[in-house]
């Protein structure tokens, strides 16, 4: 069976919806199974979080308004112990409620109401950026005085142990670590980690940026490393 993003066989990719609204919750099965994904459903958090363990998704959709916990809640219990990519479906349309979710470690942020295409195109981006890459010209070892980042291993070690990312912020690192030196404008960090409909959403950044500071920078609030060029993009320095 073809994988719904193409290329080889493989086993189907599996998503878990979490939501209380019945109607929505049935509008993304039947357009995910459609298109051949695997699909698991949830209406509350408690049952997401066990779905979630047992059932092992590839990619979760997971409304923020849920009745026994706040989905924020349900992103930082996901993010103990799994990557897996988090697609926050939501009605609050703040900024400082996008930046919380997305700080808890979500890979994306759609508002409601949504169109059923663009929620579709950034779930399968999303499933891209969590997939590995093959080796070739990935085989680069960058390192720095505080840490080591293996592109070929998908690993970034600091102090001898291993930092754990989200495939979201490996992304990000991994874009500014190709072009060590060299300033990546806003637009173009935006495109190549979450796509070519992204272009003005500089809040992603922020927040990713902030994140991988404080995962790696020796003084998060005085950059060495990931240096900000305000107005422009960032930079990555060894």
């Amino acid at each position: 069976m073809m994988s719904p993003t193409g290329g080889t066989p493989q086993t189907p990719t599996r998503v878990l919806v979490i939501d209380d609204e019945p109607q929505i919750v049935r509008a993304l099965v039947i357009n995910l199974k459609a298109r051949k994904y695997e699909v698991d459903a949830a209406h509350d958090g408690a049952t997401a979080l066990e779905l979630a363990a047992t059932r092992h998704p590839d990619v979760v959709v997971l409304d923020l308004g849920l009745p026994d916990m706040d989905g924020v809640e349900v992103i930082r219990g996901l993010r103990g112990w799994t990557r897996v990519p988090i697609l926050v479906l939501s009605a609050r349309h703040t900024s400082d409620e996008k930046v919380e979710a997305l700080d808890a470690g979500a890979d994306d942020y759609v508002t409601k109401p949504f169109g059923m295409d663009e929620l579709l195109a950034r779930l399968r981006a999303a499933v891209r950026r969590a997939e590995p890459t093959g080796g070739g010209e990935d085989d680069v070892m960058v390192e720095t005085s505080e840490f080591t980042v293996d592109l070929a291993a998908k690993k970034v070690n600091r102090g001898g142990k291993d930092v754990r990312l989200t495939p979201t912020e490996w992304h990000l690192l991994e874009v500014l670590v190709r072009n060590t030196g060299r300033l990546v404008s806003q637009r173009q960090l935006l495109q190549e980690v979450w796509g070519p409909s992204y272009g003005t959403e500089t809040n992603y950044l922020r927040v990713y940026m902030a994140q991988l500071r404080r995962k790696l920078e020796a003084d998060p609030s005085h950059p060495r490393h990931f240096v900000t060029e305000p107005g422009m993009g960032y930079r990555f320095e060894k």
